[in-house]
């Protein structure tokens, strides 16, 4: 009984001076590394920056067996607190944690459009942004969706674009015909980028051509932006 209660004790102590040994550099500067599966000779000369030969010399080892629980002394150890094996943590250290990649959904389209009304939609900005930039078709289409949106306009693209104001089409492409010519690719593109817009250009409702408009109303207007040729209003 007292020998198993002595076995006992010292398979304890053992296990303790194994895990200070891992932790903590000795004044000799051995440490007590307790084998664990999965270690290799080759695995621990790299953990603890020695050479194999050493940590076989160090121990009177002929080869490269080694089992599960023995003890190891380990020489030369780095200074400072050493890391526990990867092996003991289950841990690859080779292996870097993958970032977890959200992927954002497809904005969702302001209103919906049939391919007609995209396709008039396109035509109308063509007509009236025709030579201005890109982002300058997307304002055009902008306004247009504000207005749709506006108590002020009709509820729909397609009667925004047909509205009448007085004895005239509210959009000049409209009365003199020009918006019967096709869509540029880009003024496709404009209407598409519009219908998921973010920037709503604080909601403006009016756009014109400074250097050739004749109303004097229009020029009453809360001025926005500029953008090209045309100036932005609420």
């Amino acid at each position: 009984m007292k020998n198993n209660s002595m076995k006992k004790f010292i398979t304890a102590c053992a296990a303790v001076i194994a895990f200070i040994g891992v932790n903590h550099p000795t004044a000799e500067a051995i440490i007590n590394y307790q084998v664990v599966k999965g270690d290799t000779l080759w695995d621990l000369s790299q953990q603890y920056d020695v050479t194999v030969e050493s940590i076989q010399a160090e121990n009177d080892l002929s080869g490269d067996l080694i089992l599960i629980d023995e003890i190891l002394q380990i020489p030369e150890p780095p200074i400072g607190v050493l890391p526990l094996s990867a092996s003991m943590l289950g841990e690859d250290p080779t292996v870097e944690p993958k970032e977890e990649v959200v992927e954002e959904e497809p904005a969702e389209p302001a209103i919906s459009l049939s391919d007609e009304e995209k396709d008039l939609f396109a035509r109308l900005v063509e007509a009236e942004a025709k030579g201005e930039s890109y982002e300058g078709k997307v304002a055009v289409a902008t306004v247009v969706l504000n207005r749709v949106e506006s108590p002020e306009f009709p509820d729909t693209v397609t009667d925004v674009i047909h509205e009448v104001v007085g004895t005239a089409y509210a959009f000049s492409p409209v009365q003199n015909g020009s918006i019967n010519k096709p869509a540029s690719d880009e003024s496709k593109q404009a209407v598409e980028e519009a219908l998921t817009r973010k920037d709503r250009l604080e909601d403006c409702i009016f756009f014109y051509n400074p250097e050739i408009a004749t109303d004097t109303w229009i020029r009453s207007r809360e001025i926005v932006t500029t953008i090209g040729n045309h100036v932005f209003a609420k």
